[in-house]
């Protein structure tokens, strides 16, 4: 195959490295870009070069912000007491749909994963602990919302067990989700259950 443009071959190479693009998908991605306005193209890829330049992580939680702390992490009415811990930023995105939990958030930024070389001080497991030594936010209750999968299951087991040394009350959200399934691909109706009747550890 002679290709007439090299330009365009290597858009669609960068956009196939995209998760669930194969190259197809990117060549009709690249296509279509090719067919819009340069105002519309260039606010694209402005949005895209300030995602990365300003968002960062919240030094409270983990979460992804435009300012630090986040809008969570900041809000006065959201209850301090209550902490949930999640796998990734996500997450947070995910069950803040329901409206259900009304608490602060804790990102570990990963699971325990000892086929893929993660331990325990590769996620932020010590930051949270840090948050439970803070005698200005008193902490009654963690809630463990991590993936029903192997690393999200033995990493609930090993934060459960680390905090059997601190005065909180460790619960985690109720196995309505089918083992397997990532919290982003549950519908909001089934994660709001699985809050409302989540159980102690």
């Amino acid at each position: 195959m002679q290709i007439t443009s090299e330009v365009l071959e290597r858009a669609i190479e960068e956009l196939a490295k995209l998760p669930g693009t194969g190259r197809k998908s990117a060549q009709r991605i690249a296509i279509h870009l090719l067919k819009q306005s340069d105002e519309r193209v260039l606010t694209l890829a402005d949005s895209l070069v300030q995602l990365k330049k300003s968002v960062k992580r919240c030094s409270v939680c983990g979460t992804i912000t435009d300012e630090d702390p986040c809008s969570i992490c900041s809000n006065q009415k959201r209850k301090t007491g209550v902490i949930c811990v999640v796998e990734e930023f996500q997450d947070v995105y995910i069950i803040e749909k329901t409206n259900e939990f009304r608490g602060r958030y804790h990102v570990l930024g990963g699971t325990i994963s000892p086929l893929d070389n993660i331990g325990p001080d590769d996620i932020r497991i010590k930051e949270l602990l840090e948050r439970l030594a803070n005698d200005d936010e008193p902490v009654e209750e963690v809630i463990l919302a991590l993936n029903p999968d192997a690393e999200g299951e033995a990493t609930s087991y090993y934060i459960n067990k680390l905090l059997l040394n601190y005065d909180v009350n460790v619960t985690r959200i109720a196995y309505g989700i089918p083992m397997g399934t990532e919290l982003e691909f549950i519908d909001e109706a089934t994660l709001s259950r699985a809050f409302a009747s989540r159980t102690s550890f």
